[in-house]
């Protein structure tokens, strides 16, 4: 029979004989960064990489083309594991977020993970969404849940690069909107009398949404640009633009600021004549549930890596940010821990977290991501009672969350 130690071992060969494989594939996917909707290149690179471990790779999925759903079924009952891939990067800076990294790590882990799987029972898949960052047809995690890829499974693992290594934190939810206004163009200082201006309207509503800001829950923030004001100074703006997100601790607080958010332009309309849109520019993004049992199971295998102390953030705050695997979290157990990928600290999104993500301890973090997703889900696999208590535990959480 099998042992687990057998099955630790066997995780751990695969991951270093196939590593330097893995390191050229997460430095070419940086080489190539692109934005979501247009992650061509290296959607292409990971689907080829599945294809080669033995992978049945569906593209072109849950309305993004850049989408994917690679699958490995035993023929054996057991549990369904879903590893979650990112590869976006950001516009202008690139991958300052580490993603070709991400989708590296789920995709040596479910390799890693695959024979183990034909012996055990189960069934293995790895999703690749895109535009995590957001953008073009953006947070498609969303649309993996909106069209059922996560009905059937078990409990979703992924782990994002950071400074620090770390248990799954909970974010906030986001809507991204769209403000439109439409008015009527006229000479500003000639007959301006017949001009409906649409930038005052867009004007009003930064007003009504810093009027609001008193009147709202602590944990809501909502931040917004001009992305179109108008063409010259003496021609009355006809049209007007605005992006704004606006967040909140849990979807319902935010359901209700967007209706609030609404009704101020609304009401900046009404008062201009101008008329307009406003909505979704791209998915919803939900809050993350923290299933705190599954984090311990992640938890405990970093001991088993000799992982510093010193490297491990004990401290859990909830993030100021938002991420689409929050809306994973909301249907199924989810984590989403961190690896480090820095000596010294490095915020998200800059030039030092771009240049950590190729760095030589970026693409060591690789081999000790994978791992850590490996070892989680094999626990899962081989403990029916684990599984099931995570499954509670979950539902407690979003109960408690929402």
């Amino acid at each position: 029979m099998t042992t687990t130690t057998t099955f630790n071992e066997t995780i751990h060969q695969l991951i270093q004989e196939r590593l330097s494989e893995y390191q050229e594939l997460a430095l070419d996917i940086h080489d190539h960064p692109e934005v979501s909707n247009y992650e061509f290149y290296s959607a292409a690179a990971l689907v080829k990489q599945l294809e080669k471990e033995g992978f049945l790779v569906t593209t072109d999925v849950a309305g993004h083309r850049t989408g994917f759903d690679a699958r490995y079924i035993s023929g054996k009952p057991g549990p369904t594991i879903a590893f979650l891939a990112e590869f976006d990067a950001l516009p202008g800076i690139g991958h300052a977020c580490g993603h070709n990294l991400f989708g590296t790590y789920s995709v040596l882990a479910a390799t890693a993970l695959k024979p183990i799987v034909a012996d055990l029972g189960g069934e293995l898949r790895v999703y690749g969404t895109p535009g995590e960052e957001g953008g073009e047809n953006g947070s498609a995690k969303g649309s993996f849940v909106r069209s059922g890829y996560f009905a059937d499974v078990d409990a979703a693992l992924c782990v994002h690069p950071a400074y620090r290594y770390g248990k799954t934190t909970a974010s906030l939810a986001n809507d991204p909107v769209d403000i439109k206004f439409y008015g009527r163009a006229s000479h500003a200082a000639g007959a301006p009398e017949h001009g409906i201006n649409a930038l005052e309207a867009l004007i009003q509503v930064f007003n009504g949404i810093n009027g609001l800001r008193l009147h709202l829950p602590k944990d809501v923030n909502i931040h917004g640009i001009i992305t179109d004001g108008g063409v010259a100074a003496n021609v009355v703006p006809e049209y007007a633009a605005g992006r704004f997100y606006l967040r909140a601790a849990n979807r319902q607080t935010l359901d209700e600021v967007y209706q609030k958010v609404e009704n101020i332009v609304k009401g900046a309309a009404l008062a201009t004549g101008a008329t307009y849109e406003f909505g979704l520019f791209q998915n919803a993004v939900d809050d993350v549930i923290v299933t705190p049992t599954f984090d311990e199971v992640f938890a405990a295998h970093l001991a088993e890596l000799a992982i510093p102390e010193t490297e491990i953030e004990t401290t859990q705050k909830a993030s100021l940010g938002s991420s689409d695997v929050g809306n994973v979290s909301q249907v199924i157990p989810t984590i989403q821990p961190t690896v480090s990928i820095s000596d010294e600290f490095i915020a998200g999104h800059s030039e030092e977290f771009k240049a950590a993500a190729r760095s030589e301890k970026g693409l060591a973090s690789i081999a000790i991501a994978a791992e850590l997703l490996s070892l989680t889900a094999l626990d899962l696999l081989q403990d029916p009672e684990l599984l099931a208590q995570i499954k509670l535990d979950h539902q407690a959480s979003l109960a408690k969350g929402n």
